[in-house]
Formats: C-alpha cells, sequence, structure tokens
C-alpha cells in the first residue's frame, strides 16, 4: 500500500529534470525540490506503502482462507501481471515527469477529459487510504498496550497521534519521510525473515510443499476472489511515478525503484505465505485460516519455531508497520492534492511549496500536507463519534475503495500507455509499449470487475452498505468530467496545457 509538488501554474514552460547529482534545494519558482530522492529512498516509500509485515500477518492468512493452498502462486501470478505493467508505465515515464501520475499519463494518452475523470478519482482514492491506514495504527497499538499492561487506550487517540507525526514528517524534507520509511521496512522484514528461518531450520524442506503450486488449484472456487486480496497487497508501488519531478535522474530511478518493488514485494510475499503455511501444514494452515483468518497464523509460527520474544517483536513491529504505510500514503495523497492544485483543478493554494523544504505546503491554510491531515483527522474523528471498529470498519471500508479506485486508474493507464507509443514507439521495444500495457490492461481490467463484485470480501459487509461506499467513485468521475468539460469550453489554451508541466519531449 504507498504510499508526495510545486506551485508553477500550467502556463509554466516546462522545465527539464534536473542533472543526476544535482544539488537538491528548493526552486525559488516553486517547484518541488528536485534531486532529492534515489532509488534506495523511492523503493522505501513504496514497499513501505505495501507494510510487507501487515501483508502477511493480517492478508495473506485471509488469502489463504478464501482461496486455499494457490495462494503463494496468486502473489507470483500478480507479481508478474504488475511487471507487464510496470514496463509500459515506466517507458512513459520518461516523457512524462508529474506528481500527478495517473493524471498526467491517461492525459496524456487518452485525452485531458478523461485525464482529469482520473485525477478526481486519485485523489478520493490515495486520501481514503491513508486515514485507514492510521486507524490500523490506534487498533494494533491500543491492544498491544492494553494486553502489556491492562491500560485502555482509545483507538483513535492513539490514530490522532500518528496523524499528527505523519504531517509533521510530511512537512518536512521528504528525505527525511525516507529514512524513517527505510528503518520501519528493514525490521519488518527482518522479523520475517528470522520467522522464516525459524520455520525452515525445525522442519527444512517438509515445510515448502510443492502443492501450492499445481496450477490445477487456481480452478478451485476461491480463487478470484484470492486474487482480488493478493493484488491490492501491492498497492502503492504505483507511487513511484508520483515522485518523478524529486528524484535524481528520473530516467533511471522510476524503473529501477518500480521493477525492485514489484520483484521484491511478489517475491518476499510468495515466499513468506509458503512458509507459514509451511509451519502447519498445508491442509491445517488453511483450515486453520478458515477458522480465524487473522495475524495468529503467523504471530504462532514465529512464537513456536523462534521464540516468543520474535512474536512479542511482530506485534510491536506490526504497529511500526501501519505507521510506515501511513506516512507513505500521506505522501503520495499530498503530492496527488499538490499537483492538481498546480493545475487549478482543485483550490491553487494546494499547489505551493514550502520555499525551505520544497515539500507541497505553504504558511496558509491552504496546503497540500495540512489538508491531507485534516481530512485523516476528520475520518479519525467520525469513526470515533460513531464507536466504530478501527479495523473492521475505517480500515477495511475506506481502504477497499481506495483500493478498488487505484486498480482502476492502473488499467486505465495501462491503456494510455499504448495510445501514447501507438504511432511512434521512440525507440521502445513492441513488447514493452504494445503487448505488455495491453496484457496488464486486460489483467487489471479483469481484476478490477473481479473487485467489484466481491466487494464484500475487501469491505465484510454485503448489500446496501456496500452499494454506498463505492458511491464516491463514480460520483467524483463524473465531477471531474464537468470540471473538464468547463474548462474546454471557457478556456481551451488553459485546457491545452493541462499536464504540460514537467513533459520531457524527444
Amino acid at each position: 500500500m504507498t504510499l508526495s509538488s510545486s506551485a508553477a501554474r500550467a502556463s509554466a514552460p516546462a522545465e527539464p529534470p534536473g542533472p543526476p547529482g544535482s544539488s537538491g534545494s528548493p526552486d525559488p519558482s516553486g517547484r518541488l525540490a528536485k534531486g532529492l530522492i534515489g532509488t534506495t529512498d523511492l523503493v522505501f516509500f513504496v514497499v513501505a506503502a505495501a507494510a510487507p509485515l501487515t501483508v502477511l500477518a493480517g492478508i495473506a492468512p485471509f488469502a489463504i482462507g478464501v482461496g486455499g493452498a494457490s495462494a503463494p502462486a496468486a502473489y507470483l501470478i500478480s507479481g508478474a501481471l504488475l511487471v507487464l505493467f510496470a514496463a509500459g508505465f515506466t517507458a512513459m515515464s520518461r516523457y512524462v515527469r508529474n506528481a500527478g501520475a495517473f493524471y498526467a499519463y491517461v492525459a496524456r494518452g487518452l485525452g485531458r477529459t478523461l485525464g482529469v475523470v482520473t485525477a478526481y478519482v486519485a485523489v478520493v482514492s490515495y486520501n481514503l487510504i491513508t486515514p485507514g491506514v492510521a486507524a490500523a495504527f490506534g487498533y494494533f497499538a491500543a491492544g498491544h498496550i492494553e494486553q502489556r499492561t491492562g491500560a485502555h487506550v482509545p483507538w483513535w487517540l492513539l490514530s490522532g497521534a500518528c496523524v499528527l507525526v505523519v504531517g509533521v514528517l510530511g512537512w518536512l524534507k521528504v528525505t527525511l519521510s525516507a529514512k524513517v520509511l527505510g528503518v520501519a521496512l528493514v525490521l519488518e522484514v527482518l522479523s520475517l525473515l528470522l520467522m522464516e528461518g525459524g520455520v525452515l531450520a525445525d522442519r527444512g524442506t517438509a515445510a515448502l510443499d510443492p502443492v501450492s503450486f499445481d496450477p490445477s488449484l487456481l480452478t478451485q472456487a476461491g480463487v478470484a476472489g484470492m486474487f482480488v486480496l493478493v493484488i491490492g497487497a501491492f498497492t502503492g508501488f504505483e507511487a513511484t511515478a508520483i515522485y518523478a519531478e524529486e528524484v535524481r535522474d528520473p530516467a533511471r530511478t522510476v524503473p529501477r525503484a518500480t521493477f525492485v518493488a514489484i520483484g521484491f514485494l511478489a517475491v518476499f510475499y510468495a515466499l513468506g505465505t509458503w512458509i507459514v503455511m509451511g509451519a502447519y501444514g498445508t491442509d491445517e494452515a488453511v483450515a486453520q485460516a478458515r477458522a480465524d483468518g487473522g495475524p495468529d497464523l503467523t504471530f504462532r509460527a514465529a512464537e513456536r519455531f523462534v521464540g516468543l520474544w520474535l512474536s512479542d517483536t511482530m506485534h510491536v513491529l506490526i504497529i511500526v508497520s501501519a505507521f510506515a504505510s501511513a506516512l507513505a500514503f500521506h505522501n503520495a495523497a499530498a503530492r496527488y492534492l499538490y499537483a492538481l492544485g498546480r493545475e487549478g483543478l482543485l483550490p491553487r493554494p494546494l499547489g505551493r511549496v514550502s520555499p525551505r523544504t520544497g515539500s507541497p505546503r505553504t504558511g496558509s491554510p491552504g496546503t497540500a500536507v495540512l489538508v491531507q491531515s485534516v481530512f485523516n483527522a476528520l475520518v479519525i474523528g467520525l469513526g470515533a463519534v460513531l464507536a466504530v471498529d478501527p479495523y473492521l470498519v475505517v480500515l477495511l471500508w475506506s481502504n477497499s475503495v481506495g483500493v478498488l479506485g487505484i486498480m482502476v486508474m492502473q488499467a486505465l493507464a495501462a491503456v494510455a500507455v499504448f495510445a501514447f507509443f501507438r504511432t511512434d514507439r521512440r525507440g521502445m521495444s513492441a513488447f514493452r509499449v504494445v503487448w505488455a500495457p495491453l496484457l496488464a490492461a486486460a489483467g487489471l481490467a479483469v481484476l478490477s470487475v473481479l473487485a467489484l463484485f466481491n466487494f464484500d470480501l475487501l469491505t465484510g459487509r454485503t448489500g446496501l452498505v456496500n452499494w454506498l461506499l463505492l458511491v464516491p467513485l463514480p460520483v467524483v468521475a463524473a465531477a471531474g468530467w464537468l470540471v473538464a468539460r468547463r474548462i474546454r469550453r471557457t478556456d481551451p489554451e488553459r485546457f491545452a496545457r493541462l499536464t504540460e508541466v514537467d513533459v520531457e519531449r524527444d
């Protein structure tokens, strides 16, 4: 899940990206600071957004329960599909570098009207995910405090603290966020590797049941629903393009970080799920996942094969994981707000940056970071007032809508890549800019439809609740279409300049 821009007007002339190794000082013209983010920083942003520990402890058991033994294979298949998507996505990143990544890609490939529609869907999708993950932070933290001390601390108070700290880090220079995310990610990964090593040391190859990769299992009931859960675990990897204006050597950094992130997540998820299942035996793991489906499946394996200390550590690190994911998605959401403010598709003050840090903020109330933080606080506050479950309601409901919106945008972006290169491949191979985007678009479209028809798996609810949760996406899409039509009718010159900022031509 990760999961961040300049105040230049849409009429400002395009500027080429800073050269590799540029100073990274904030641009006095109001653009995002260039050259601050390297490949490693970018990988930290997107992999931390996906929250590996939260996925393997909280989502993978649910996927096992729904789809059975084939869950490890599903992670590899989903990763392969997203590699196809990334092939075209990163090819286009050489020519379109804009903090409103999906918006800019769709606008340049499929037309500015559809691009504006995508922009509004992106703003809603990314902004919904952040408070949901912050609610998960409060849920995990409150439970851990009560278990250890007996003290009952309201989840919303802890979530509010998370929102505050995330907002402060989002306001500061982006490299600080990268360092925080890097530490969190390394700790998550080490804890999971220790658990996996303990299982393998005890059970050996018996823990690696080849049945998980039997193709015939992919025809069984529940597999479609399992893929909906599995593909959502990669959400956030596409944010590499959101930071394209701030990275060093975008032509190399964005592709490298994207492929590293997808490859790492696919292998890490598949191996981790496979070994967790092997800790119990495949059949027993599936049975326990269907009976429980919670993080205890992973935590019990850590305690049994390594020790109680690792299980206790992982209980703490899942809190860290949720915080890291909230920070990553906050940065991405703030940069979308900034990009649309810069274009005048949202209030202009959102498109200003700090002259000191190069972050998307100003000293006035209308700042992207502040607006995103206030929105997070409002969602958390609403959950507290209504006394709903922070995990089953705030997290699942908000993130389900956000993930579905991002999946639809990924499918559109894949089609946009094909359209962008259709008449001129610009020296790229046909596979990279024709066949890979088309295959990715088809796969993502199928998964988006599956997610829509299996929405109850994501939200835990059925009927009217799900329909009401889905309403925001078509509503904001319609609003985007109306805004685009109005701009095109009243100011055609401005309409023609949309997304022209930070476009590199051959």
